[in-house]
């Protein structure tokens, strides 16, 4: 069983960087930020390459979607030990409006054309925090799906992928083809060496536009504000639990 994997591989302002809102409250500040590969993504590129490593995978493909600066990211998931890369172009001004449900038409559309066996996708982005892809792709390609896993392997002709759910975990049983989101336990990610980096050059990348694959990326929402949480509160200090109780009483909290 050698399978075809199409993992996706988004690029987020990195997880270090303190975002910061627009003046406008339209969204936030992404120009001169520092970006970097969504970790979710991370996680599941590193699946797919052991996958292959096994001998369970024969192909690797990994697909991102945005400015062109998105290739950046690819020719890393390439230096990790993906195959071939490939760029939905879509322009960094429009990006803010794309939604999960356009990002999942595109990954339908393309693990039909390139006849993927498994879809895997981070669990949900740093950015958004929506995890709704990875349900959206099954849904489109009405294919099984493994959400939130913690470890895959071979299961005769499918595959055996413990779950974390809020009760502890669960083992499931999945037919081929279909679709999996990563959780950070599923594995470690290994940092790209010297020789496969200049290796990942190499490999080729794909540009399509979400056009080309029929799908239209007119949003279905509108973001009416984006806002800072609210800055917390001073604590007060009590001397005492009788003195604790008065301040909730008066607060009305007992």
């Amino acid at each position: 069983m050698a399978l075809r994997i199409l993992v996706g591989c988004k690029r987020v302002i990195d997880y270090a960087v303190k975002v910061r809102v627009k003046p406008d409250k339209s969204g936030v500040v992404t120009e001169g930020v520092k970006h970097s590969m969504n970790p979710f993504d991370e996680i599941g590129i590193e699946e797919a390459v052991r996958m292959k490593e096994k001998k369970l995978a024969s192909e690797i493909i990994v697909v991102s979607c945005g400015p062109q600066q998105c290739q950046e990211t690819i020719r890393t998931a390439l230096a990790m030990g993906a195959d071939k890369g490939i760029h939905i172009d879509i322009p960094a001004a429009d990006l803010s409006k794309v939604e999960p449900y356009h990002i999942s038409k595109i990954f339908a559309k393309l693990a039909t054309e390139n006849k993927a066996d498994v879809v895997i996708v981070g669990k949900q982005a740093i950015d958004g925090d929506n995890n709704q892809t990875g349900q959206m792709i099954a849904a489109n390609l009405d294919w099984p799906q493994a959400t939130f896993a913690s470890k895959i392997e071979k299961d005769g002709d499918g595959l055996k992928v413990t779950r974390e759910i809020d009760g502890g975990l669960e083992t499931i049983n999945l037919k081929l083809p279909t679709v999996i989101t990563t959780d950070l336990r599923l594995n470690e990610p290994r940092y790209a060496t010297l020789p496969n980096i200049m290796k990942a050059k190499k490999k080729p990348i794909e540009k399509k536009t979400a056009a080309d694959l029929g799908v239209d990326l007119t949003p279905k929402q509108q973001v009416i504000s984006v806002e800072d949480p609210p800055v917390r509160e001073a604590g007060q200090k009590v001397e005492d639990v009788s003195q604790l109780i008065e301040k909730l009483k008066g607060a009305g909290v007992v």
